[in-house]
């Protein structure tokens, strides 16, 4: 587990990260979620120890990252994937960083083979691409076995079929009973990835819990209902005081349809039903997380853009 226990950390007079606290359960994957200059990135150094807190601490399992006796195969890294000698091949580092916790070679061939990169190990960082330096740093990561991982836009510069690689292996990590934390601004990903958030803004906490309390609370869910009476749904509608959009006719819906807030499918239906009103749609509208995200973090972000292109 990792504990953020009101984390402050200050660079000069800019306040990088704000009485933040938090924790990450084991068994999940956590979402680390907020705008550029959030405090993400220093937070997650902080974990590691590259970062002294100014006040409050991180611990892992109860212990500070500077504390533990073999860091490496406790907690994996990746948090800069161009953060090595570019003189120096994949597997001359892997090898060299293994020499220092006592990790066998063969343990290295394994993360190379792992994160597919073990046909360019002998080539020189320099010579990588930014997604070749990704899997280094994935590998570099898996490199001690550890319990607790921390990944810093791990997709950053992979393909498409990189990403779901990524995707899966998070997955297949937390299912092993790690803790896995995750930064990333592809919120279409960490939909389908994360168990929890944690948003933070501005070096804050905004909010934190399940996945599901962002995407599926009833504040931010509706539901659509059409039938071949618009006039008699929106009659019905009307008269229970519910809250409603009214959505212009489409293919699917000729006859327009209905969003309806605030209320179940259960009391809709049962209320059309009452009415004696024909239905042929009845069902939820979720906010994704894209858009739940957006308005959580509306006034966190440090530089916004205007409609309009330039001239």
């Amino acid at each position: 587990m990792i504990t953020v226990d009101h984390l402050t950390k200050k660079y000069g007079s800019k306040v990088a990260v704000n009485n933040l606290s938090f924790t990450v359960q084991p068994g999940r994957v956590t979402g680390f979620l907020g705008p550029n200059g959030s405090g993400k990135s220093t937070t997650m150094r902080c974990i590691v120890g590259l970062d002294s807190p100014t006040s409050g601490h991180t611990s892992i399992d109860g212990v500070e990252y500077s504390k533990l006796t073999a860091p490496i195969t406790k907690v994996g890294a990746l948090l800069d994937g161009k953060a090595f000698h570019p003189g120096r091949s994949a597997r001359g580092h892997l090898r060299i960083v293994a020499a220092t916790h006592g990790i066998p070679k063969q343990r290295v061939e394994e993360v190379l083979e792992f994160t597919g990169i073990a046909a360019v190990a002998n080539k020189r960082f320099k010579s990588f691409s930014l997604g070749m330096g990704q899997r280094l740093g994935i590998a570099l990561a898996l490199l001690g076995d550890p319990e607790v991982l921390l990944f810093d836009e791990p997709v950053n510069g992979l393909d498409p079929d990189g990403v779901r690689w990524v995707r899966s292996l998070m997955r297949d990590l937390a299912a092993q009973g790690r803790t896995v934390l995750v930064s990333s601004h592809l919120m279409s990903e960490m939909a389908l990835t994360a168990d929890d958030l944690v948003i933070i803004g501005k070096g804050s906490l905004i909010d934190a819990g399940p996945i599901t309390q962002f995407t599926e609370s009833a504040a931010r869910s509706s539901v659509r209902v059409a039938g071949p009476d618009a006039l008699a749904i929106g009659d019905a509608l009307r008269g229970a005081n519910m809250v409603f959009d009214q959505v212009a006719p489409e293919d699917k819906f000729p006859m327009g349809s209905f969003q309806v807030k605030g209320v179940s499918r259960g009391e809709i239906g049962h209320l059309l039903h009452q009415a004696g009103v024909e239905i042929h749609e009845l069902s939820e509208l979720h906010s994704s997380l894209e858009d739940v995200f957006m308005e959580l973090t509306a006034d966190q972000v440090e530089y916004t853009t205007t409609q309009g292109g330039a001239r």
